[in-house]
């Protein structure tokens, strides 16, 4: 008798793993624009969360912050269907994104699901959208050059592997279709490409366009457009840096474009305004300029000897005005910048690089100091010349009285022919350094 109440007891203790935990849930009592309020849970800042619809559907969202017993909620897509009294489930873990090799060639947005119809994302590691920050001390070096593929910024602004630089430019200056050359024709392994609150007729025609088969095959590309929740914005931010560390990790020189820096900031401004957060410099609050460096700096080399990250971000000028806060902002925080001028634009020069408001830091590190010369003899010959282009069709230049000026005039049309290139053309470095020395050669010969 004992032996089967021994036997049952056992039976009964092993089923007690089956038996469903009760979870505790909040309700949602407050919708005010993009934020919903919940009571009754647990919420910890950051914590993703369930909340119930009217058709019986559950949206995500993220808790942004909280004001006594009341968590601020976030959705991560364009939340309808929410009615007070809705149930929310938090959800326990963090966000864990399954990634390999097979997202090459994949078109996906901030939560990793595919937009370009072709069937799932495999992959066999999973990853977290954050990531432990690199001790300083630890990275390694900026010590080897980035081929690029443009002529005008392997030659005078060139790029370190493991660099991260800003691209600064308006709308309507070739932004697009600059990064569209550079990623079919850099040196790079894996090229990460984000495109974050941009038109979503652009996202498409980047891809086709701009990128094509040959830039496809071996990019990812996040795409959030601008009618995505500010959250989803951030969400493909982080996702496009975390790709390209998962790839830096696995010992692969690694290119991240991120288009643009200015979009992220502005999805920021509205979850913090929404939060209720004062407004600072031009409507953008405090705490876009704290997350502009922490998300900047998850670019750059690891301590392994293997791999590299390299950065190029897109800022965005309204107006062109180059003292924009946050292009001031990513000027400080970046490894150089690349400015494209609409002048040259409208003038028919492509790439519209203005040189002589470009820098690339860390240059002197990646170069021989023979092409540091010649790069520092063709900016000397270009900027003496912008002294008096104004001053040429009005008859105030006289020739013979400046013999140094006298050659920036007579070499100028070399160094803009020397600046254009086609959008097919191939600038591989070993050409372009060829190409310099000969040109810098032939202007100090003649």
């Amino acid at each position: 008798m004992s032996n089967i109440i021994d036997y049952r007891l056992e039976q009964a203790l092993a089923s007690l793993d089956a038996v469903p935990v009760a979870k505790v849930t909040g309700r949602l009592v407050k919708v005010t624009g993009l934020m919903l309020e919940a009571v009754g849970c647990r919420l910890l800042t950051g914590q993703r969360c369930l909340v119930e619809t009217g058709n019986g559907t559950k949206i995500e969202a993220q808790t942004v912050g909280f004001n006594r017993e009341v968590a601020y909620l976030m959705p991560v897509s364009n939340a309808s269907g929410l009615f007070s009294g809705a149930k929310v489930w938090p959800l326990e873990g963090e966000s864990l994104i399954r990634i390999g090799p097979q997202w090459l060639g994949r078109v996906l947005n901030g939560l990793g699901d595919p937009l370009d119809r072709l069937g799932p994302v495999l992959g066999q590691d999973d990853i977290s959208l954050e990531s432990e920050n690199i001790n300083p001390m630890s990275r390694r070096p900026i010590d080897g050059a980035l081929d690029v593929g443009i002529r005008a910024i392997n030659s005078l602004l060139t790029l370190g592997k493991g660099q991260r630089i800003g691209l600064f430019a308006g709308s309507g200056v070739g932004k697009s279709v600059l990064l569209g050359m550079i990623t079919r024709q850099t040196s790079a392994d894996v090229v990460v490409v984000g495109l974050i609150g941009e038109r979503g007729r652009e996202v498409k025609e980047f891809i086709e366009h701009s990128l094509g088969p040959e830039g496809l095959a071996r990019a990812v590309v996040i795409a959030a457009p601008a009618d995505e929740s500010p959250l989803m914005r951030l969400r493909a931010s982080q996702l496009c840096h975390r790709v390209a560390e998962y790839y830096r990790d696995q010992g692969k020189d690694v290119l991240l474009l991120m288009d643009s820096l200015t979009r992220f900031a502005m999805a920021q401004r509205e979850i913090a305004l929404a939060l209720g957060e004062p407004p600072a410099t031009k409507g953008y609050p405090p705490s876009v300029f704290s997350m502009l460096p922490q998300l900047v700096e998850r670019a750059g080399n690891s301590a392994s000897e293997q791999g590299s990250m390299s950065a190029i971000y897109t800022v965005l000028t309204e107006g062109d005005d180059q003292q924009d806060p946050i292009a001031d902002s990513a000027r400080a925080i970046l490894d150089g910048h690349v400015v494209l001028n609409r002048h040259l634009a409208e003038a028919g020069h492509y790439p519209a690089i203005d040189i002589s408001q470009s820098i690339s830091r860390t240059m002197p590190q990646v170069v021989s100091k023979e092409q540091l010369r010649h790069a520092m003899r063709f900016k000397q010959l270009y900027s003496r010349y912008q002294e008096v282009r104004e001053l040429i069709p009005l008859g105030g230049y006289q020739p013979g009285n400046d013999p140094e000026m006298d050659q920036a005039v007579l070499a100028h049309p070399k160094l803009v022919a020397f600046l254009q290139q086609e959008m097919d053309e191939q600038a591989d470095w070993e050409t372009v350094d060829r190409q310099m020395s000969q040109l810098i050669q032939e202007l100090n010969l003649g």
